[in-house]
């Protein structure tokens, strides 16, 4: 897993809505990138609805959320409208996990993200990074609180 402290390695995707979002656009802001395995299954499903709660917290301290997972952008619109987030999600679906390889988060043996949080700092930095020691444990939302030192 990517370590704090090397520079967060390029990207671009597409968010659910079909706009890319690059890197270099999270530049000014603190971001996590929260790479889950996929949408729709039930821990997911609740790991996402815990960060919308806490959402505007979290926009209160300047962070921005992406989720990041290897389904498509069409399935991600499925998922945040279901879920009713308003949280971007962004498609890192071909090459498959090429982001989440990027970032060391991948599940070679399952095709998916790991559940992994990543803190890039406002320099495209990496500034924290935790990875769930189980796909079923969620990381909670406090971590991040405590990441940006609230």
């Amino acid at each position: 897993m990517i370590e704090p402290g090397q520079p967060a390695p390029e990207f671009t995707l597409r968010d659910q809505d079909g706009n890319e979002v690059s890197l270099e656009d999270l530049r000014g802001r603190r971001t996590v990138l929260v790479f889950y395995p996929a949408d729709f299954s039930p821990v997911c499903t609740d790991q996402l609805n815990v960060y919308q709660e806490v959402l505007p917290d979290l926009e209160e301290k300047d962070v921005q959320l992406y989720g990041v997972s290897v389904d498509g952008a069409f399935c991600h619109k499925a998922f945040q409208e279901k879920l009713g987030i308003s949280i971007p999600l962004l498609a890192d679906f071909h090459p498959k996990g090429e982001v989440a390889q990027k970032y060391g988060v991948f599940a070679e043996g399952h095709g998916v993200a790991k559940r992994a949080l990543v803190m890039i700092g406002p320099d495209l930095t990496v500034e924290w990074a935790h990875k769930s020691p189980s796909p079923l444990e969620i990381p909670g939302a406090n971590l991040i609180f405590d990441a940006v030192g609230s």
